[in-house]
């Protein structure tokens, strides 16, 4: 079992989250600032996804002009919500993440390979099991994408 810390490796992020290859888009968390609440409000995290020319997406996605798409950063970005208010299940399962909405989505420049995607969230509210949060994915200091995603947490 993960204990709650402040950044994860691969390692950990694999017996966090159900996810896996190809899907799992998360490579690391960078860092969790964590509010105090104990539901998870106002807590932050800063993960990172290293785009590859090597993503199967790439082969069919625009070949020519291979870009992320678009459902795959909004992936991403609810993967590191989920990690945001993880914490270890009292009976050492696995927590069940699902995305139950997304809103205020953008996509402001095209993610490509060679990018090093860092996403930011922010839990900002919690009520019955559903998570609401705010996310931005930055190459560099360029906002690339941002959305309100909501996500629920479940047994």
């Amino acid at each position: 079992m993960v204990q709650k810390k402040d950044s994860y490796n691969y390692k950990d992020i694999l017996q966090m989250l159900p996810h896996r290859y190809p899907f799992l888009l998360i490579d690391n968390v960078l860092s969790i600032k964590r509010s105090g609440n104990e539901s998870g409000v106002g807590d932050e995290i800063h993960a990172r996804k290293n785009v590859t020319f090597n993503e199967p997406f790439f082969q069919g996605h625009f070949p020519e002009m291979p870009i992320m798409p678009g459902v795959l950063v909004i992936e991403a970005m609810a993967q590191a919500a989920g990690l945001c208010i993880y914490r270890p299940h009292a009976k050492g399962e696995k927590w069940k993440y699902f995305i139950a909405g997304v809103d205020k989505t953008r996509f402001r420049k095209p993610i490509v390979p060679g990018d090093v995607l860092d996403i930011k969230c922010k839990c900002l509210k919690t009520k019955s099991g559903f998570y609401s949060f705010q996310c931005q994915a930055f190459a560099g200091d360029e906002l690339k994408a941002e959305a309100e995603i909501l996500a629920q947490m479940s047994e």
